[in-house]
Protein backbone atom coordinates (compact mmCIF):
# COMPACT_ATOMS: atom_id res chain seq x y z
CA UNK A 1 0.00 0.00 0.00
CA UNK A 2 1.08 3.55 -0.70
CA UNK A 3 -0.01 6.40 1.13
CA UNK A 4 -0.43 9.97 -0.60
CA UNK A 5 0.16 12.88 1.36
CA UNK A 6 -0.60 16.87 0.14
CA UNK A 7 -0.53 19.51 2.25
CA UNK A 8 -1.73 22.83 0.74
CA UNK A 9 -1.81 26.28 3.26
CA UNK A 10 -4.19 29.23 1.33
CA UNK A 11 -4.89 32.27 2.23
CA UNK A 12 -7.27 33.01 4.91
CA UNK A 13 -9.66 34.40 1.78
CA UNK A 14 -9.16 31.38 -0.74
CA UNK A 15 -9.82 28.92 2.07
CA UNK A 16 -13.18 27.91 1.46
CA UNK A 17 -12.74 27.98 -2.20
CA UNK A 18 -10.00 25.59 -2.30
CA UNK A 19 -11.44 23.13 0.32
CA UNK A 20 -14.68 22.91 -1.91
CA UNK A 21 -12.31 22.46 -4.94
CA UNK A 22 -10.51 19.92 -2.98
CA UNK A 23 -13.40 18.09 -2.03
CA UNK A 24 -14.90 18.13 -5.39
CA UNK A 25 -11.75 16.57 -6.67
CA UNK A 26 -11.32 13.49 -4.11
CA UNK A 27 -15.13 12.00 -5.19
CA UNK A 28 -13.63 10.99 -8.42
CA UNK A 29 -10.38 9.98 -7.11
CA UNK A 30 -11.88 7.77 -4.43
CA UNK A 31 -13.57 5.88 -7.42
CA UNK A 32 -10.27 5.17 -9.40
CA UNK A 33 -8.68 1.93 -10.15
CA UNK A 34 -6.48 1.04 -7.07
CA UNK A 35 -7.94 3.76 -5.03
CA UNK A 36 -8.32 2.09 -1.31
CA UNK A 37 -9.22 5.60 0.49
CA UNK A 38 -9.41 9.44 -0.40
CA UNK A 39 -9.89 12.25 2.04
CA UNK A 40 -9.62 15.94 2.49
CA UNK A 41 -8.94 17.29 6.10
CA UNK A 42 -8.87 20.45 7.53
CA UNK A 43 -5.77 21.11 10.37
CA UNK A 44 -7.29 22.06 13.94
CA UNK A 45 -4.13 23.84 14.42
CA UNK A 46 -4.13 26.05 11.21
CA UNK A 47 -6.81 26.51 9.90
CA UNK A 48 -6.02 27.74 6.12
CA UNK A 49 -4.09 23.88 6.27
CA UNK A 50 -5.71 21.95 3.74
CA UNK A 51 -4.92 18.03 3.40
CA UNK A 52 -5.47 15.60 1.18
CA UNK A 53 -4.73 12.28 1.37
CA UNK A 54 -4.80 8.98 -0.66
CA UNK A 55 -4.26 5.47 -0.14
CA UNK A 56 -3.28 2.95 -3.60
CA UNK A 57 -3.07 -0.12 -3.79
CA UNK A 58 0.10 -0.47 -5.27
CA UNK A 59 2.98 1.52 -6.92
CA UNK A 60 1.39 0.17 -10.67
CA UNK A 61 -1.93 2.32 -9.56
CA UNK A 62 -0.61 5.55 -7.94
CA UNK A 63 1.46 6.01 -11.18
CA UNK A 64 -1.89 5.84 -13.17
CA UNK A 65 -3.37 8.34 -11.56
CA UNK A 66 -0.12 10.84 -11.23
CA UNK A 67 -0.08 10.64 -15.03
CA UNK A 68 -4.23 10.84 -15.50
CA UNK A 69 -5.67 14.18 -16.73
CA UNK A 70 -7.10 14.31 -13.60
CA UNK A 71 -4.26 14.71 -11.63
CA UNK A 72 -3.38 17.98 -13.37
CA UNK A 73 -6.54 19.59 -11.00
CA UNK A 74 -4.44 19.05 -7.72
CA UNK A 75 -1.31 20.02 -9.48
CA UNK A 76 -3.12 23.56 -10.37
CA UNK A 77 -4.81 23.72 -7.04
CA UNK A 78 -1.62 23.24 -5.25
CA UNK A 79 -0.21 26.81 -6.78
CA UNK A 80 -3.10 28.55 -4.90
CA UNK A 81 -1.27 27.73 -1.87
CA UNK A 82 0.44 30.67 0.18
CA UNK A 83 3.72 28.67 0.01
CA UNK A 84 5.33 25.47 -1.47
CA UNK A 85 2.89 22.05 -0.66
CA UNK A 86 3.92 19.44 1.04
CA UNK A 87 4.00 16.90 -0.92
CA UNK A 88 4.51 12.81 0.75
CA UNK A 89 4.40 9.15 -0.54
CA UNK A 90 4.65 6.79 1.87
CA UNK A 91 5.33 3.05 1.41
CA UNK A 92 3.38 0.91 3.91
CA UNK A 93 4.75 -2.79 4.12
CA UNK A 94 2.53 -3.51 7.40
CA UNK A 95 0.02 -2.32 8.88
CA UNK A 96 -1.34 -3.82 12.51
CA UNK A 97 -4.33 -2.71 14.89
CA UNK A 98 -5.73 -3.11 18.11
CA UNK A 99 -3.95 -6.46 17.96
CA UNK A 100 -0.47 -4.29 18.62
CA UNK A 101 -2.01 -2.09 21.22
CA UNK A 102 -2.63 -5.48 23.22
CA UNK A 103 0.69 -6.81 22.24
CA UNK A 104 2.17 -3.56 24.15
CA UNK A 105 0.24 -3.57 27.08
CA UNK A 106 0.42 -7.33 27.46
CA UNK A 107 4.10 -7.55 27.34
CA UNK A 108 6.36 -7.02 30.28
Amino acid sequence: MIIESVRIVVTTTKREQVRRALAAWAGPTAVESGCISCRVLQESSNLDALCYEAQWRNRDDLLQHLRSDHYKRLLILMELGSEAPLVEFHTVTETKGLDLIEFARSAP
